[in-house]
């Protein structure tokens, strides 16, 4: 309802507007909202009314910014008004970066925050999801995650912010110091709920959280879903789970815990008495990791109130065990296994199991049932799960006997180089292409991109979506491995545009089909997460060989609301600025 002038001013009558409309902000209980308002806060001048509202309002409690964009200006502004209001508790400050961009918004948090250590205010809540910082933007209020103003913290939600490995680690080191810092002023941090779901934290990201968490010791609710998290960082979250004797509420929906997170998941649960909410959906437990996790809720977890193992590759006799596992479980609201390899006859078992504890009606819908799998597939799938943990292990022993060697004296380095190495299996274009991974694409060595280039028939556009969406599936945001993803999209690219016979808009419709984006009349199989490809087309848009005629295209797809694209607003958010600056 705000226009603005060139100079990005309001005019007068929008300035009576906003007026009248801010006069229905104040919410009883001590909180001022300007929730959903979508307000343009670029300068001082912009912000008048704000902090008008900030000033008079005495006893402020609460204060909402969500749905806004608040620029450096306006943020430093609204920070002095904050220096005077100590009662200040809870900072519901989600989404109030929209369109701004990246380097804009640490020295704003930093603003807020330093006004809030000024003021002297105890926290309850702070809440600043949806905001597309990446690891920079942890550092904008790392400051006063450490300073006495969160020492009385108990709910911290950082949903979907792109903090990265590099984000979670500065957070985790940020939550052990006010930890430290408030247990020496004899009242220590007690967090009741943490959010930090779709932030790409991984392995390292999970465990630099999961040492927080144990040093903690206090946490009701942990909610981390979409964080591409794989075994060694569930097993690390379960260890410091078993010290959060509280815990009512897990959700890690849509990780990879494969048998062996599950069984470590399993033995925690065992632990804990007040759990409520267990939601490891999408998490691939699979049939051995469902059964530890049935005798887990048999034991115990009298409270629990809904168990979701949906679209976890369970079969049939796991499945059953679950169910069974439920009979005195007088709590229990909802029972989720949807999406797994049942058949109709076992989905027919399960209600009649259920029927018989009279609990049919926790039973949720089985309407996308996998069906029964043949024995071939199951015993392919745990090949590949064994390739991968050998591939993952592999990988962590590299990076240990980096560490070790450096620390090595002389004697022992002559030692270790006389006990000959086990190499690491070949790996060729076909297989890394089968099944991509980032270690396969960097054992293809310096020459994986001219190798791909030349393995793809680039005169055929589906192939060539097929292998860039292969290769950017496996983008990281760490040195080696980006640089291996961009200069092998590179060679592929620039070998397809070059080619007379290549149809750059039919490739461009192709890629957005398989990205979810673009409705096609074939079945096309899209790709589960848009993060790699967002950021691969961030650096492909901006080479020479990319047509220009594509870009607005590109741009148009991507800024319409689409609900695979929410999970990676940050990369988005990067792609888009790239697209606006060419």
């Amino acid at each position: 309802f705000l226009t603005f002038g060139k100079s990005g001013k309001m005019a007068s009558e929008d300035i009576t507007k906003l007026a009248e409309s801010l006069a229905k902000t104040k919410v009883g209980g001590g909180q001022l909202s300007f929730k959903g308002q979508s307000l343009k806060l670029n300068t001082a001048e912009d912000a008048e009314e704000v902090i008008k509202q900030i000033d008079e309002f005495d006893g402020l409690e609460a204060l909402r910014l969500e749905g806004n964009t608040v620029g450096v200006e306006a943020a430093k502004v609204i920070a002095k008004a904050l220096e005077k209001k100590s009662e200040l508790k809870r900072c519901h400050w989600s989404d109030m970066f929209t369109g701004r961009l990246r380097s804009e918004i640490p020295p704003a948090l930093i603003s807020l925050g330093d006004a809030l250590i000024a003021a002297g205010a105890q926290l309850v809540e702070l809440d600043l999801s949806d905001n597309a910082f990446g690891p920079d933007g942890v550092r904008g209020f790392e400051a006063l995650l450490k300073s006495p103003a969160c020492y009385t913290l108990q709910e911290l939600k950082l949903n979907n912010c792109g903090m990265g490995i590099g984000g979670g680690k500065i957070l985790a080191a940020a939550l052990k110091e006010c930890h430290r810092k408030s247990s020496a002023q004899g009242k220590p941090l007690a967090l009741k709920i943490f959010v930090a779901g779709r932030n790409r934290l991984e392995n390292d990201g999970a465990t630099a959280l999961a040492e927080a968490f144990g040093i903690i010791g206090t946490l009701e609710e942990v909610h981390m879903p979409q964080n591409g998290i794989n075994h060694p960082g569930i097993t690390a979250l379960a260890q410091a789970f078993a010290i959060n004797p509280l815990l009512k509420v897990i959700n890690l929906n849509d990780n990879t815990f494969t048998e062996k997170g599950a069984v470590a998941m399993a033995e925690t649960l065992k632990a804990l008495r007040q759990i409520e909410v267990i939601n490891f959906g999408d998490c691939l437990v699979r049939s051995k990791g469902a059964v530890a996790i049935a005798d887990a809720v048999k034991e115990g977890l009298h409270k629990l109130k809904e168990l979701n193992l949906s679209f976890c590759e369970i079969k049939r006799d796991a499945a059953l065990t679950v169910a069974e596992a439920i009979e005195d479980k007088t709590e229990l609201e909802k029972l989720d296994l949807n999406g797994n390899c049942l058949g109709e006859e076992v989905c027919e078992q399960l209600h009649e199991i259920l029927e018989g504890f009279n609990m049919a009606s926790v039973l949720g819908s089985l309407s996308d049932d996998e069906g029964e799998e043949d024995e071939d597939e199951e015993e392919e799938e745990e090949d590949e799960d064994e390739e991968e943990e050998e591939e993952e292990e592999q990988q962590q022993l590299k990076e240990r006997g980096t560490e070790e060697q450096e620390s090595l004296t002389p004697k022992k380095i002559i030692d270790s180089q006389a006990s000959t190495p086990v190499p690491s299996p070949p790996v060729d274009v076909a297989t890394f292409l089968a099944f991509p991974s980032p270690e396969k694409l960097l054992r293809l060595g310096p020459k994986c991109s001219v190798l791909i280039a030349q393995q793809t028939d680039t005169s055929d556009v589906e192939k060539v979506v097929a292998t860039l969406l292969r290769i950017s599936s496996v983008f990281k945001d760490e040195a080696p491995v980006k640089t291996a993803v961009h200069e092998t999209t590179d060679a592929l690219m620039k070998k397809a545009f070059s080619s007379a016979t290549f149809n750059s808009d039919a490739f461009i419709s192709n890629l957005l089909a398989h990205m979810g984006l673009l409705k096609s009349e074939e079945k096309i199989k899209t790709v589960p997460s848009l993060y790699g490809i967002l950021m691969t087309l961030n650096h492909m848009v901006q080479q020479d060989y990319f047509p220009k005629s594509l870009a607005p295209v590109l741009s148009a797809f991507v800024t319409k609301p689409n609900r695979a694209l929410d999970s990676c607003s940050f990369a988005r958010h990067m792609l888009l600025q790239t697209l606006h600056q060419l």
